[in-house]
């Protein structure tokens, strides 16, 4: 691969519009091209991720022709499609998605089994729509009750019951043949601000995240966890520069990677984000989310300026090839183990339209509500 396919890997961004050749000015504001589709074709990423307020979300076999079209467009290497499906609160496919109950309710069950169930429903259903990775399990134990941004979004308050259902819930993800991404590292638990519009600090010592925050990350690793997601939070005890984890490299690579033995992919937060682009702006946070120990960057809100900034320090050597090619290596290692790297899954939208909201998967639903206390 050349250095600028290399760098493109490292990308996964936001397209506008229902299908991979639909026009939109906000493609042209943001790639200097129409159409989803040209916008794959000119920077080659390794990814795209949907939403409803991109319009990529309009109905069952719009998003599989959609999603079919993307992969088409990237004919080289094939693409991660990415979602934000944990369920509950946050649940982008909705309402073509079988209505799962959010992490709270499973987490009240007390049986991770369930969490497994509710996984692999979620899978099943992503796949059948051409979305091969989720932005989910969420990993954080919900500490402070006055949290703003994770609350339900967690199993629970206690990493000794969390764990076990964060893992359950990865190898849900991993039953449907989906890759999965638990969040947010090292723990947005213990925070009352939301770090999309401001920067969350928690002042967790060292032994108080080993015993709080770690267990849930360690147990998803445990069961080949494909990726893990950072946070936009400060933890100065463990990291004193004052820059969040995203752009930390004793948190993602001091604790991730060495302490608790990770060698997937980490993926960024979006960095769109407030938590993330005060201190250096859309260029330079990129540069250092690579630099820090990230292999996947997330929704840059400027696209051209954050590639071209990574492209540059590459040549410059400020990320070396070695790490360049790390990072690309985990990415496609991540694609092989899912079965997107040799050629891409097409979607059958009939198949869609008898997977989504069965009465089977409906049904897991029903119990996992009829179970929770």
């Amino acid at each position: 691969m050349s250095v600028e396919e290399k760098v493109g890997q490292l990308f996964m961004p936001v397209v506008y519009g229902p299908a991979a050749d639909t026009v939109s000015g906000e493609n042209r504001a943001r790639f200097g091209v129409d159409t989803p589709a040209k916008a794959i074709a000119k920077y080659q990423p390794g990814g795209v991720i949907l939403f409803p307020w991109a319009n990529n979300v309009k109905s069952v076999r719009q998003v599989v022709a959609l999603t079919n079209g993307l992969q088409k467009a990237s004919p080289k290497v094939p693409l991660l499609i990415g979602a934000d499906q944990e369920n509950g609160r946050v649940s982008r496919l909705a309402p073509l998605v079988t209505d799962m109950p959010g992490a709270s309710v499973i987490g009240s069950t007390g049986d991770p089994s369930l969490a497994r169930k509710a996984a692999k429903v979620t899978g099943t259903e992503l796949k059948a729509l051409g979305v091969n990775l989720d932005f989910s399990p969420v990993a954080d134990v919900n500490i402070n009750p006055r949290n703003p941004v994770i609350g339900p979004r967690a199993y629970g308050s206690d990493p000794r019951k969390v764990a076990p259902m964060v893992a359950a819930a990865v190898q849900g993800f991993h039953d449907a043949g989906i890759a999965s991404t638990a969040k947010h590292f090292p723990g947005h638990g213990d925070t009352n601000v939301d770090s999309h519009t401001g920067l969350p600090v928690i002042q967790h010592s060292l032994s108080q995240w080993e015993r709080l925050d770690a267990p849930p990350f360690a147990a998803a690793i445990g069961k080949n966890i494909d990726a893990i997601m950072s946070a936009h939070v400060v933890m100065p005890k463990l990291d004193p520069s004052g820059d969040p984890a995203t752009l930390s490299k004793p948190i993602l690579t001091g604790l991730l990677r060495k302490k608790l033995g990770f060698d997937g992919v980490v993926s960024t937060d979006a960095l769109d984000m407030a938590g993330v682009r005060k201190k250096y702006g859309d260029g330079q946070v990129a540069v250092r989310a690579i630099q820090a120990g990230a292999d996947l960057l997330l929704m840059p809100p400027n696209y051209s300026k954050a590639y071209d900034s990574v492209l540059a320090a590459v040549r410059s050597g400020k990320i070396s090839q070695e790490r360049l090619d790390q990072s690309v290596r985990r990415l496609l290692k991540l694609k092989a183990a899912r079965g997107v790297l040799v050629k891409a899954p097409v979607a059958d939208p009939d198949e869609a339209e008898r997977v989504l909201r069965s009465a089977e998967h409906r049904k897991v639903a029903q119990l996992i509500n009829s179970r929770a206390r």
